[in-house]
């Protein structure tokens, strides 16, 4: 089962990475200024992440990404870049698997 890792950076803002069962990360959020608000963006994957709010893009040099949208069109988070579209899609339904039913758990911050 993946995972919610919610990150803090040295100046107090925080961040999460979605991880799938691999533990690869599949899905990294905006920068948020609080934990609650971090908080927030995790449960806005879990409500959003079944739905189609996946915007596609490429990348000048031809590689791939998605960025994930609640409905009012507000980014939640964006993906890794992956080399093949269909790379992209299977990363997709990694989302679509681990976002609704993962736990958080928090790491230590390194400084």
């Amino acid at each position: 089962m993946g995972k919610f890792v919610i990150k803090r950076f040295k100046n107090g803002e925080y961040y999460f990475n979605l991880l799938s069962d691999n533990l690869q990360i599949i899905l990294t959020s905006q920068i948020n200024s609080s934990k609650s608000a971090c908080l927030r963006g995790i449960d806005l994957v879990k409500n959003s992440c079944s739905y189609e709010n996946y915007e596609r893009k490429q990348t000048s040099d031809c590689k791939y990404y998605f960025i994930l949208k609640v409905p009012n069109g507000k980014v939640i988070g964006k993906s890794e870049i992956y080399s093949s579209k269909a790379g992209m899609e299977n990363v997709i339904q990694s989302v679509k698997k681990n976002g609704n039913n993962t736990h958080v758990i928090e790491e230590e911050p390194y400084f």
